[in-house]
């Protein structure tokens, strides 16, 4: 916790809002043991002062937020950190077109010769005052989502027919994350969207991937760092304008592919294997290739990028 509240002060964060989310933190009710383990602990960073600036106002004002955005704009990363910052354990949601109300809310179990409701992850988010990742909110079907509505507006609450109704703790909050484009995704609900705040994920700025790799890889050469930063602002131009799809333009097979170098699998194979064997389609897997024989030496090896 306090190694992401130095990085964020690194980041140039206001002051006064970090400040406030640490009080934040210690007002609420203790999390329970049985559940602390689900306080995650970011494995990457999110670089973004502003995007971050916008989400920690939007907590601490009890709202909920919808992130949106492109692929590779750290949706899923700036949620788990805003969980790690706020000290909340978190469950996460994987939408799909088969999820409904069950899936959300919970089923009934037989427990010790009584019929009782096995709480699902919202549930649990409810009573443990978690942050519920709402994944690819718009993969499932409106009608699925429409139970969330209470949930997520003034009432705060979850009215489980057959059961009480189930108070949202002061803690709970719901982060979405959705992709336009992505096959089986469709419009949100309007009724939904009106319960998020809706933050515009930005793409990665060359100067953030750039601090992003000398953090994950301090002992990569300068040299090569700004080569695969390079590379990835190629994909990513490329994907702009419509010449490849996005299936290439992987951060995290880029990051991937240069872990594999730091074990000694030469660039082009580690790179083939992260970034250019995504692309399914024999001219799209030629172009990347040769995006990545522009910038990456043929014959370059992990232990000559690593200076080993």
């Amino acid at each position: 916790m306090r190694e992401l509240i130095e990085f964020l002060r690194t980041e140039g964060v206001d002051e006064s809002l970090l400040k406030a989310a640490e009080d934040w933190r210690t007002k609420q009710a203790p999390v329970e043991e049985s559940v602390a383990h689900r306080i995650p602990v970011p494995c990457y960073p999110y670089y973004g002062k502003d995007v971050w600036e916008e989400a920690i106002s939007a907590l601490l004002s009890g709202e909920h937020l919808l992130l949106v955005g492109p692929k590779a704009t750290g949706k899923n990363d700036l949620a788990e950190n805003l969980s790690a910052l706020f000290g909340r354990p978190q469950w996460d949601v994987s939408f799909y077109i088969n999820t409904d109300a069950a899936s959300l809310i919970g089923t009934d179990t037989l427990s010790k010769g009584e019929v009782s409701l096995r709480h699902g992850p919202i549930a649990r988010c409810a009573l443990e005052g978690g942050f519920g990742v709402l994944d690819e909110i718009n993969m499932a079907k409106n009608e699925s989502l429409a139970v969330l509505h209470a949930t997520l507006d003034f009432r705060r609450c979850i009215d489980v027919p057959g059961y009480d109704r189930i108070p949202l703790s002061d803690a709970t909050r719901f982060i979405a994350t959705m992709n336009y484009g992505y096959a089986g995704t469709r419009d949100l609900n309007e009724a939904l969207a009106s319960r998020f705040l809706v933050i515009d994920m930005p793409p990665i700025t060359e100067e953030n991937l750039m601090k992003l790799l000398r953090r994950e890889f301090p002992e990569l050469k300068e040299a090569y760092a700004r080569q695969f930063m390079s590379l990835f602002t190629d994909i990513r131009k490329k994907c702009d304008s419509a010449e490849i799809s996005t299936k290439a333009l992987d951060l995290r097979g880029l990051l991937a592919s240069i872990r594999l170098m730091s074990q000694g699998l030469p660039a082009i194979r580690a790179l083939e294997m992260g970034i250019v064997n995504k692309c399914f389609d024999d001219f799209e897997r030629q172009l990347v290739e040769d995006v990545v024989r522009g910038r990456i030496p043929e014959n370059l090896t992990g232990r000559e990028a690593f200076g080993n």
